[in-house]
């Protein structure tokens, strides 16, 4: 990742002259310098305001360096300290970093080394807070909560992601589009060893085989046409953490031999270029093809898929888990009700009997997106038929409309005579006065129809 240059780095001695020989040469680098001469004064100045890195003395008046470590670390653990003293020894050096000190420097300082060290303990701060709100946000949105599902599929998933996440193994998840493969593999993440790192996640059908090799291993400068600089591919972003593959089925043979390399040999190369880098990553693959027929047809290599097949998970379509609907249909629609500001408080039953016959070829996505335009278009309390979407209402056969308004209306609070008596009444409206097809409507037949009409003095 880029330095931050804007990064301000305090320098904490007690001798004027190095520490003035120590802003010159850091501003030269380009980053903003200030200086004081004690430990307690540094230690003032980070309550005062946000200092990007600490270059401290160890030996000074008021308050040694040790100290001052102590005391910025408890009040920001955040903050890289590097350690400078003209006395080095190994107790002194062991005790710098137990304080929590990111590096020890001996005096006379190497120049060449002391900028280096500074890049890499400002990159690693970056790559810490990048992480820590990364995994701020795993934990939002990969908690086993957040999977949600009751049905017998759903629990049998749940089940054998919870136990395989902990582990480094391989996985490879299976499953139609819209089925949430990527948010098991975001829990996944979020509940291995590697949560503290990156979890990158690359779409492998979104980029054509070029553009692919360079994102998921970097390229050297000049190395194809608008290569204008070394880039870092994502498994070098990905290093001590997780990377996902979401559609692997897509990748070519080319592509495929690649990624087998990583796996074997856990080690990259930039494009064009000829250094081996190593990486340290857990590889989680997706697809929505079936990999053993692709293997079978000779268009996936049979290695590369045992190697990614090393546990399958499998995320059943909507349709095979009927019983999650409500849950998932309730869920977006108070998500997006209160996104929207709308006070709904549920389905209409004819609503609701339309989401649980409609196959759902998106799966979870698409009956999150027809619950959205749903709200978007309510005008009542209740999300009704007329507000999903056409293709959902074409395959229904069941009752018309003229039926839910009938069933909200019974729901008022009156009393069931005047409540009978008025469906009735709007049943017969509905048919066109057709008393058998207002009778079909009322789920009654037509005698009993014809006795509560001479009941309620109708006929």
């Amino acid at each position: 990742m880029p330095i931050d240059t804007q990064a301000d780095i305090l320098v904490v001695d007690d001798d004027p002259g190095h520490r003035a020989t120590l802003e010159t040469i850091i501003k030269s680098w380009g980053f903003p310098v200030e200086s004081v001469d004690d430990g307690s004064r540094a230690v003032e100045r980070v309550k005062a305001g946000p200092v990007g890195l600490i270059l401290m003395d160890v030996r000074m008046a008021t308050m040694d360096g040790i100290e001052a470590l102590k005391q910025i670390k408890a009040y920001n653990p955040a903050i890289p300290v590097l350690i400078m003293t003209a006395y080095s020894s190994v107790e002194s050096a062991v005790d710098a970093l137990k304080s929590g000190a990111y590096d020890y420097l001996t005096k006379p300082l190497d120049f060449e080394a002391l900028k280096f060290t500074i890049e890499r303990a400002l990159e690693h701060s970056g790559l810490k807070d990048e992480n820590a709100v990364l995994k701020k946000k795993l934990g939002r949105r990969f908690d086993l909560d957040d999977i949600i599902g009751k049905s017998r599929p759903m629990q049998d998933l749940m089940d054998m992601t919870a136990m395989i996440a902990p582990s480094d193994a391989t996985i490879l998840i299976t499953g139609e589009s819209g089925t949430g493969k990527e948010l098991i593999a975001g829990f996944i993440h979020h509940h291995s060893p590697r949560r503290d790192h990156p979890m990158v996640v690359v779409n492998c059908a979104a980029l054509t085989e070029t553009l692919l090799e360079s994102e998921l291993f970097g390229h050297e400068k000049g190395s194809f046409t608008g290569a204008d600089r070394r880039r870092e591919g994502r498994f070098k972003q990905a290093d001590q953490g997780t990377i996902f593959l979401d559609e692997i089925g897509e990748t070519s043979p080319a592509m495929q031999a690649g990624l087998l390399r990583v796996i074997q040999e856990k080690e990259i190369q930039r494009v064009g270029g000829e250094e081996t880098i190593q990486v340290d990553v857990r590889i989680l693959a997706a697809t929505n093809r079936d990999l053993n027929a692709e293997v079978e047809a000779g268009h996936f290599r049979k290695d590369l898929y045992y190697r990614l097949n090393v546990v399958a998970l499998h995320a059943p379509p909507l349709r095979e888990r009927l019983d999650d609907i409500p849950l998932l249909a309730q869920h977006f629609m108070a998500v997006y009700a209160h996104k929207n500001r709308k006070d709904i408080k549920g389905f209409s039953p004819t609503a609701m009997d339309m989401l649980l016959k409609y196959e759902w070829p998106g799966n979870v996505r698409e009956l999150e997106n027809a619950i959205e335009r749903a709200v978007i278009l309510a005008a009542g309390d209740f999300l009704t038929s007329k507000d999903l979407p056409l293709s959902i209402n074409r395959e229904q056969k069941g009752d018309p409309p003229a039926t839910e308004a009938i069933q909200q209306e019974a729901g008022s609070l009156r009393s069931l005579e005047e409540v009978e008596q008025d469906t009735i009444l709007k049943a017969l409206d509905a048919s066109g006065g057709n008393k058998s097809e207002a009778a079909r409507i009322l789920g009654i037949n037509r005698k009993t129809l014809h006795k509560k009409l001479k009941t309620y003095q109708v006929e």
